[in-house]
């Protein structure tokens, strides 16, 4: 059975659901929806194109991904990072790379990128499309 033809999205877990829907959809101002009751309540981010994302609480459980389970391309890296530092957003900097006063990491490797991290240290990039 191949799954070219299914539907599929990707997921992270949080320590705090709340905190996630305020952070995914007030700070970054994705469409954020909320399904189920409960314990069972999770979240779907809604991407640009309509990809989604599940977002699933695990409370004391939660262990911060070791990698970045978010990539958003912008058109201005600048821009979005002054954006998001208004909002309180800090920038992470990480061993192996020079970053600049704002916390962009430009390398001749690849594109301009800033990482940052969601309420529950989830690890998430800006990339300079």
């Amino acid at each position: 059975m191949l799954f070219g033809s299914t539907p599929a999205f990707s997921s992270f877990s949080v320590a705090d659901l709340d905190a996630a829907r305020t952070f995914y959809g007030d700070t970054l101002g994705l469409q954020v929806a909320e399904e189920g009751v409960g314990e069972m309540r999770m979240l779907f981010l809604t991407l640009s194109g309509g990809a989604r994302v599940l977002v699933y609480p695990k409370g004391d459980q939660h262990a911060p991904a070791g990698f970045t389970v978010l990539n958003f391309e912008v058109a201005d890296i600048d821009a979005a990072v002054d954006a998001l530092g208004d909002k309180g957003v800090t920038f992470e900097r990480y061993p192996g790379f020079e970053f600049d006063a704002k916390g962009i990491c430009r390398d001749e490797r690849g594109p301009a990128i800033a990482w940052f991290t969601d309420p529950s240290k989830n690890v998430i990039a800006l990339l300079q499309s």
